[in-house]
């Protein structure tokens, strides 16, 4: 096998998409390297395929999965639309974007108005924001009760933080992926019995990103999103998108509520955050894009 090869290693629920072409990155990403002479494969993971892949030659691309040695990298979805980013680290926080400065008076605004409204009408088309009710919304993840690395604290406490600094209502939601634990949900419950105006439920997220004041969570794409409907963040977790949101990590939770009451550049941020620092698969530079991308980690294409 050639150096020049890529080795793709994907969950078995992609694999038939990819394998069909029907999954656009993929179909544009093994376009992308075939075109510059290279070879492809594609691979189940798992804690196998994993072991093997530091002695196969050539290269690797992992989906949402640390990269497994010096010619690995991993691909991920930036949240929404057809934007993803190929990385060395898995951990989004660890990012480029993340750690570098956003210069709004940078940003053609022009430019960033046309991206904004764009993307915001095929996103949410015909969606009205509005702020009536006052009301908090908590964009829930995994591990409740648990106090992570990453985190300024437990998500428990995040929304008890949260009951503390806001008069009107706070409504989180479970997420809808993740597998609760009995201790978790009564660990929610404890918390609704001790405080009224808070309240969980199962779905609904859309509507309430629509109506809420603002979004409090630990980094959940809901409030990226809510950055297409003005509403603006608290982030209690490191974050790829942090720079626009108060950040209980990096400004103290009194600073980073004392944010709410900005007004943030949401065009320019996006534009900045999206179509300059992410791979945009729907546009027609995108191969070379994506090549440029992996010359940066020193790959011969």
């Amino acid at each position: 096998m050639s150096e020049r090869h890529l080795s793709i290693y994907l969950d078995d629920w992609i694999l038939k998409d990819v394998r069909d072409g029907s999954h656009n990155f993929f179909r544009r990403l093994i376009g992308a390297v075939e075109a510059a002479g290279w070879s492809t494969s594609l691979h189940q993971t798992g804690p196998e395929a994993r072991r093997a892949a530091p002695d196969r030659p050539g290269y690797a691309l992992y989906r949402m999965e640390a990269p497994t040695h010096d010619r690995a990298l991993t691909s991920r979805r930036t949240y929404v639309g057809a934007f993803w980013h190929v990385e060395d680290s898995a951990e989004r926080w660890d990012w480029p974007v993340a750690r570098v400065h956003f210069d709004a008076d940078s940003i053609d605004g022009e430019d960033a108005a046309h991206f904004f409204f764009g993307t915001r009408n095929r996103l949410y088309p015909g969606v009205k924001p509005v702020d009536e009710d006052n009301l908090a919304f908590i964009p829930l993840q995994g591990r409740l009760t648990e106090h992570r690395s990453f985190q300024a604290m437990s998500p428990v406490q995040m929304i008890e933080a949260v009951i503390a600094r806001h008069s009107g209502p706070v409504v989180a939601t479970l997420h809808p992926r993740e597998s609760y634990s009995e201790g978790e949900i009564a660990a929610l419950e404890a918390l609704a019995a001790r405080f009224p105006r808070f309240r969980f439920q199962t779905g609904g997220s859309p509507d309430l990103l629509r109506r809420c004041r603002f979004v409090a969570t630990q980094n959940s794409a809901l409030a990226l999103e809510g950055f297409f409907l003005r509403k603006p963040a608290v982030l209690f977790a490191l974050s790829d998108f942090h720079h626009i949101a108060g950040s209980v990590p990096r400004d103290g939770i009194e600073a980073a509520f004392a944010r709410l009451s900005q007004t943030p550049p949401v065009a320019r941020y996006l534009y900045w955050f999206l179509q300059l620092n992410a791979l945009n698969a729907g546009r027609p530079e995108f191969e070379e894009r994506l090549r440029a991308q992996l010359r940066q980690f020193g790959w011969p294409i």
